[in-house]
């Protein structure tokens, strides 16, 4: 190994500080042989301006696939967006459905929930909770009004208890 001094012409260097350091060079290393060039080789000229030409034949060309891959991404977008959403509504209407099955005419958005029945009505016979009402001048109408929900449950409970006491 061979120690070295760093020299320093300027006093008022930045390396100043740094002119009495030792080096030490490793005897492994060495400097690489100098590139030679050969002496054909081809100088870059002063400006490369004259390199950089654009055709300017080829401009509506290119925009016209430009618009038209610009489209047939905003298509495929939006397809997939419908195929997405389409997918989240079945989910939520799966959901509801078993909802359904759990407790029947229960919405998550809706208010109150109220039962549906089970049975079906024959169409012959008129349903119960139809009656018919006069009209405004006292003359029979055809003008039907719908039993509320409650009046409906005061029914099905005074059926039920003139059941319990005939039986």
């Amino acid at each position: 190994m061979t120690m070295t001094k760093f020299k320093m012409n300027d006093e008022k260097s930045p390396y100043a500080a740094a002119a009495h350091v030792p080096l030490i060079k490793s005897p492994s290393l060495r400097v690489p042989p100098r590139v030679e060039l050969p002496e054909d080789i081809h100088p870059l000229p002063d400006s490369v301006t004259p390199y950089f030409v654009y055709p300017f034949t080829l401009e509506p060309h290119v925009l016209t696939l430009e618009s038209s891959r610009r489209s047939t991404m905003a298509a495929h977008q939006a397809r997939h967006e419908a195929y997405l959403r389409s997918r989240e509504d079945e989910k939520e209407q799966r959901k509801r459905e078993a909802l359904r099955k759990i407790a029947p005419g229960f919405e998550p958005r809706g208010s109150v929930l109220v039962p549906t029945r089970a049975t079906s009505v024959p169409l012959s016979a008129p349903p119960n909770n139809v009656s018919t009402r006069n009209g405004p001048n006292g003359i029979g109408g055809d003008h039907r009004h719908t039993k509320s929900v409650m009046e409906d449950l005061v029914d099905q409970l005074a059926a039920f208890d003139s059941n319990i006491a005939a039986g």
